[in-house]
C-alpha cells in the first residue's frame, strides 16, 4: 500500500494555555479521499488545518504531506510548499478585490513562475469547468457569494495541487450557494482530487466527505466512514 498523502504522527500543539490545542493526535488521509474534520469551536480543527498548511508548527510530533516533512520547513520552504502542494479555499474567499477574476486565478501560477501562455490556458480551463468563465473580466465584488467561492476554488487548483484544503467553505454563503459549493466539492473529489474539509457543519460534512473525523479537546473523538 502506498504512503498516505497526509500523515500526522503524535502531534501536540500547545499555546500559552493550560490545555493544548492538539494532544498527541495521529491522523492519515489517503490520496483521493474526501475527509471532513468536524468539531465545535476550540476543538482543534483550525489548528490542525494550519499545521497541514505549514502556517504553524507542532510543539511535538511530525506532519508529512506528499512525502514532505512540513514541520521541518523554513519560512521560504513553507511558502514554496503551499504554492506547489496544496490549494486553499477559505470561508470569506480571500480574493483580491482590485484584480479581475482572471487575474485572481492566475496569481498562484505567477508566483510559481509558470509560463504566461500555459498559465492562461490553465486558468481558462478552470473557469470554464467551474462555470464562471463569463465573469473572467469582472471584479470579485460584482459576483455572488457562490460565484466568488467558485473563483476561489479555481485559484486553489491553478497549480494542480495534490491536496485541496477547505476551511468552512460554505460558512459565508446563503443556502442555495452553499448547496452549489457542496456539489462542486463532491464533483472535484469524484474526479480524483483529494479534499480535506474543516467545518462545524455536520450536514456539509456528510454531503461532501466519504469519511468524518470528529475532534474534541484536541483529540480524535471519532473517525468513521460516511454511510452511503
Amino acid at each position: 500500500m502506498t504512503a498516505p498523502l497526509i500523515e500526522i504522527r503524535d502531534v501536540t500543539k500547545s499555546y500559552d494555555t493550560d490545555r493544548p490545542a492538539l494532544a498527541e493526535l495521529t491522523l492519515e488521509v489517503r490520496e483521493g479521499e474526501a475527509v471532513a474534520v468536524l468539531g465545535r469551536s476550540g476543538s482543534g480543527k483550525s489548528t490542525l488545518l494550519n499545521l497541514i498548511a505549514g502556517l504553524d508548527r507542532p510543539t511535538q510530533g511530525t506532519v508529512t504531506v506528499a512525502g514532505e516533512r512540513v514541520d521541518r520547513l523554513t519560512e521560504a520552504g513553507a511558502a514554496r510548499y503551499r504554492r506547489e502542494r496544496i490549494g486553499m479555499v477559505f470561508q470569506f474567499f480571500n480574493l483580491l478585490d482590485d484584480l479581475t477574476v482572471l487575474d485572481n486565478v492566475l496569481l498562484p501560477a505567477q508566483l510559481a513562475g509558470l509560463a504566461a501562455r500555459t498559465a492562461r490556458s490553465r486558468a481558462a480551463e478552470l473557469l470554464e469547468q467551474l462555470g464562471v468563465a463569463r465573469h473572467q473580466r469582472a471584479f470579485p465584488g460584482r459576483l455572488s457569494g457562490g460565484e466568488r467561492q467558485r473563483v476561489a476554488v479555481a485559484r486553489a487548483l491553478m497549480n494542480r495541487p495534490p491536496l485541496l484544503l477547505a476551511d468552512e467553505p460554505t460558512g459565508a454563503l446563503d443556502s442555495a450557494s452553499a448547496a452549489d459549493v457542496r456539489r462542486l466539492l463532491t464533483e472535484l473529489n469524484a474526479a480524483g482530487q483529494t479534499v480535506l474539509l474543516v467545518t462545524h457543519d455536520t450536514a456539509l460534512a456528510r454531503s461532501c466527505a466519504s469519511r468524518i473525523v470528529e475532534l474534541a479537546d484536541g483529540k480524535v473523538l471519532r473517525d468513521a466512514a460516511v454511510a452511503a
